[in-house]
């Protein structure tokens, strides 16, 4: 009796046992599909909300992404040149990284411009204007002339074979004075349609006017090796050298002479793009201690601006977006992201997670049809997704904390938030870049 007692209790107890189980893994479940539920519900709304900025973003990203490929063919097309002219891969990242940094802030300040009032869609002449392209002209010189010794002095502290300090300002300051010929006019163009179009130059404007940069920067470079051929190690290049010093010394003291907004400009935009110069070349450091591997797999060169070029656009799209935030009021000041800011993250990342293996298969893809060697459709897209998506969480730390510092500190976006965070971006970009091709080809 007592026995079947005790089994009965026994019984009783494991039945009570599965019961409070499965109770409690239903329950477990229920909380689990009621949370996938709120969840699907919030990227259902997220991409309902979003919708529109990421398909302008991708569609301008895509463009970019053209530009930064023609590029890409340019110095995949370059190797010889980048044997000839050792060094040359030090200076390549930064002079792009330059030309997008000083015009994307000249687009930056004429959309500012032109919305509040200041500047008129006919682009009249006023000293707004003026102002904007003298600052941009002097830029252009001083930051090349600095990019040309900042790409010498680092072959130097590595030990890498380089050319003389001549030869690296001759080309830099040449193909910057080349590249900004074309580009100040894209500029001015670009940004009076993004005004006429109503485009949202947070999505837009700013990344064509990057990619405009990336796509004359290397034929205005190759321009420039055609020039240096013809009075390198001679008379005329020491007088060269000698007249674009003196071009720089008298820009610069004109600059902070001048009226306000060119003192502004020339102020806030000096000691950022100086600092943008050394990251650049520290880009190209990174590059060039590769260079034989990469010469080896000139589709690697391919990939290099449009890499760079795509990452700097969203870095620059979320600055853009979040300076506009924070300005606005939408995006509080603070420490931490969250509302707004986590939602223009996530534009973010579901940019990267499209475009970084799309421009892995582009590469791929041009540098096959012209006979420039590749390393496989399957190779390309994963080094280019592993290092995009290494690199993604770096994109939007810099963007926000650099977003929120120039607000704090009352500076103008247009001249700080864009320059740097892309300069920052480039070294970077390349190290991940170096450590995918690591890591996949096992070298």
């Amino acid at each position: 009796m007592k026995r079947r007692e005790r089994l009965l209790r026994m019984t009783r107890i494991l039945l009570q046992s599965l019961l409070t189980f499965t109770v409690n893994i239903s329950i477990a479940a229920s909380r689990g599909w009621v949370r996938a539920f709120n969840l699907s519900r919030k990227f259902g709304s997220f991409f309902r909300d979003s919708r529109r900025i990421l398909g302008e973003s991708f569609v301008a990203l895509f463009i970019c992404a053209i530009g930064d490929l023609i590029a890409g063919i340019f110095l995949g097309k370059m190797s010889p040149m980048l044997e000839s002219y050792p060094g040359l891969l030090v200076l390549i990242p930064g002079a792009i990284g330059m030309r997008g940094n000083i015009f994307g802030a000249l687009g930056s300040r004429l959309g500012s411009g032109l919305h509040i009032g200041v500047l008129s869609p006919e682009l009249r002449r006023s000293d707004v204007l003026a102002d904007n392209i003298e600052g941009t002209i002097i830029l252009t010189v001083v930051m090349s002339l600095f990019l040309g010794f900042m790409a010498w002095i680092f072959c130097q502290l590595f030990g890498f074979e380089s050319m003389g300090i001549m030869d690296f300002t001759v080309i830099s300051v040449i193909g910057g004075i080349i590249s900004g010929a074309f580009l100040l006019p894209a500029t001015v163009l670009i940004s009076l349609k993004s005004y006429e179009n109503g485009w949202d130059p947070d999505n837009v404007t700013t990344p064509l006017i990057a990619a405009s940069g990336d796509l004359f920067t290397l034929p205005s470079i190759f321009a420039a090796l055609a020039v240096l051929e013809m009075v390198r190690n001679g008379f005329f290049e020491w007088i060269l050298f000698a007249i674009f010093l003196l071009i720089g010394a008298a820009g610069l003291i004109a600059g902070f002479r001048g009226r306000y907004d060119l003192r502004k400009i020339i102020r806030q935009s000096v000691p950022v793009l100086l600092i943008c110069s050394a990251l650049g070349t520290t880009a190209g450091t990174v590059l060039n201690s590769k260079l034989s591997f990469i010469l080896d797999n000139p589709a690697i060169l391919a990939l290099v601006p449009l890499f760079s070029g795509e990452s700097g656009d969203l870095v620059s799209i979320l600055g853009a977006r979040l300076s506009s935030g924070l300005h606005s009021g939408i995006i509080p000041a603070s420490l931490r992201p969250h509302g707004e800011a986590l939602r223009n993250f996530g534009i973010i990342a579901v940019l990267s997670l499209l475009i970084y293996p799309t421009i892995g298969l582009l590469a791929h893809l041009v540098s096959d049809f012209l006979g420039i060697g590749s390393l496989g459709p399957f190779s390309m897209v994963l080094i280019s997704s592993m290092a995009g998506y290494m690199l993604t969480p770096f994109l939007l730390l810099v963007g926000f904390y650099l977003s929120s510092a120039s607000y704090r500190l009352r500076l103008d976006p247009d001249n700080i938030v864009i320059p740097l965070s892309t300069s920052m971006t480039d070294p970077v970009a390349n190290t991940c870049l170096v450590i995918a091709i690591i890591t996949i080809m096992g070298l």
